[in-house]
C-alpha cells in the first residue's frame, strides 16, 4: 500500500489553505454584502454570485484534460497568479456590473485549482484516496473557515477596502509558497493507456456512475452556494453585524475541516455510496430548518449539521470518481466533476434569489432540500442497479 507523503500534502494544503483563505475572504459575507451595497435587488446578488463560478463550467474539464497531457506544475501556478491579482481589482469597483466582471475573473483561480490538485492527489494515493483528499479538502478548508470570520471582522471595522487589501495578502502569500511547492511536482506526467483526449473523454461520459455522482455534487454545491449567499443576507435582514454572519458561515466551514478526513477515511473502508447518502439525507434537513428561525444559537446549529451533510457527501464523490476514472484519466475525470458541479453552484443562487423573491425564504430554502432529497433517491437508484459501485 503506497504511503501518504506528508511533505507533498502539507505543502500542497497550505497553499490551498492560503489560496482559499483570500478567495473565500473576497466571497464571503463579502459578495453579498458588497452587492446589497451597491443597490442591487435578490435576483441580481444571486446573478453577481454565480459569475465566480461561470469560469468553472467553462474551464474545468479542458484544464483537467491539459493536465494529464502536460502535468500540474504550470496550470497550478496559473492558477495562484489569478488568486494573487484578482484581489487588487475589487478595488476599482464602482457598481454591480464591475463587481460581477472581477467575480467571474476570479472563478478562474479556484476551477483550475481545485481540478488538477483534486487529479494530482487521485492519482498519487489509489487506496487511501478518499483519505488522502479528505487530509487535503480538510486542511485547506481551514483557511476557508477562517475566512467569514476575518472578512466579516474586516468589514466591520475596515469596509470593503481593508478586507480586499487583506486578501491580496492572502494570495500573494499562497503564490509565494505555490511556486515552491510546484518543485515538489513531478516534470513527467503518467497518462492514461489511450491518450486519445477524445477517446479519454468518451471513457469518462461512458461511465454512468461518474454522471449520476456528478450529477449529486451539482446539486450539494447549488445547495451549498446557495446557503452561503443567502443564509449572509437573511441574517442581514434581521439586523445582524457583518462578524455575526461571518461566525455563522464560518462555523459552517469548521465542521467540514474536523469532519471530512475522518469521513473520507470511512468511506475508503465502508464504501462511498453510504457516506454520500448519508449527507445528503442530513443537508436536506437541516436546510429545510433554516428559515424558521432568527435565534443565533438556533442557526448556529442548523448551519452545522448542514456542514456535516455537506462534508460526508463531498468527501466521498470526489474519490470515488478517481476510482473510476483510470481509463480516462484523472484530470480529465475531475474536470468532468467539477464542471457539472459548477453548473449547479452557478444556477444555485441565481434560482435561490428567484425562489427568495417569490415565495420568501420560506419557500426557497425547503425547496433546496427537497433537491438534495432527490438527489439521495436517484444516487440510491443508480448505485443499486450499478455493476461493481460502491
Amino acid at each position: 500500500m503506497r504511503s501518504l507523503k506528508p511533505s507533498f500534502l502539507a505543502l500542497m494544503a497550505l497553499t490551498g489553505a492560503l489560496a482559499l483563505l483570500s478567495s473565500t475572504m473576497a466571497k464571503t459575507p463579502a459578495v453579498p454584502l458588497f452587492a446589497r451595497a451597491l443597490g442591487a435587488s435578490p435576483a441580481l446578488i444571486g446573478w453577481t454570485v454565480m459569475a465566480s463560478t461561470v469560469p468553472g463550467i467553462l474551464v474545468s474539464l479542458p484544464a483537467g484534460a491539459l493536465r494529464d497531457r502536460v502535468g500540474t506544475r504550470p496550470l497550478l501556478l496559473a492558477a495562484l497568479f489569478v488568486f494573487a491579482t484578482a484581489p487588487f481589482l475589487y478595488l476599482l469597483v464602482h457598481n454591480v456590473g464591475q463587481l460581477a466582471v472581477v467575480r467571474f475573473y476570479h472563478g478562474f483561480a479556484t476551477a483550475i485549482f481545485g481540478t488538477v490538485i483534486g487529479a494530482e492527489i487521485a492519482a498519487r494515493f489509489p487506496e487511501r484516496r478518499g483519505h488522502a483528499l479528505g487530509v487535503y479538502s480538510a486542511v485547506s478548508t481551514a483557511g476557508r473557515s477562517l475566512a467569514p470570520f476575518l472578512g466579516g471582522t474586516l468589514i466591520s471595522l475596515t469596509g470593503f477596502t481593508g478586507l480586499y487589501l487583506g486578501c491580496a495578502a492572502a494570495g500573494v502569500l499562497a503564490l509565494t509558497l505555490g511556486i515552491q511547492t510546484s518543485t515538489h511536482l513531478p516534470a513527467h506526467v503518467e497518462k492514461p493507456a489511450d491518450d486519445r483526449p477524445r477517446v479519454r473523454l468518451s471513457a469518462i461520459l461512458a461511465d454512468r456512475l461518474i454522471r449520476v455522482t456528478s450529477l449529486v455534487e451539482a446539486v450539494q454545491y447549488l445547495v451549498f452556494g446557495s446557503v452561503e449567499a443567502f443564509l449572509a443576507v437573511y441574517a442581514a435582514r434581521a439586523g445582524w453585524p457583518a462578524w455575526r454572519i461571518g461566525v455563522l458561515l464560518g462555523a459552517q466551514l469548521l465542521v467540514v475541516v474536523l469532519s471530512k478526513p475522518r469521513l473520507g477515511k470511512l468511506s475508503d473502508r465502508y464504501g462511498r455510496a453510504p457516506i454520500i447518502l448519508v449527507g445528503l439525507t442530513l443537508g436536506a434537513l437541516a436546510v429545510a430548518g433554516l428559515p424558521f428561525t432568527r435565534d443565533f444559537s438556533g442557526l448556529l446549529g442548523i448551519n452545522g449539521v448542514f456542514g456535516a451533510g455537506f462534508s460526508a457527501t463531498t468527501a466521498a464523490t470526489g474519490a470515488l470518481v478517481g476510482d473510476r476514472s483510470r481509463a480516462g484519466g484523472f484530470g480529465a475525470g475531475m474536470g468532468f466533476l467539477r464542471s457539472i458541479m459548477d453548473i449547479g453552484q452557478a444556477a444555485g443562487p441565481v434560482l435561490t434569489g428567484a425562489l427568495v423573491q417569490i415565495g420568501g425564504y420560506r419557500t426557497a430554502f425547503p425547496t433546496l432540500a427537497a433537491f438534495l432529497l432527490a438527489a439521495a433517491v436517484v444516487f440510491g437508484f443508480a448505485t443499486r442497479s450499478q455493476p461493481g459501485a460502491p
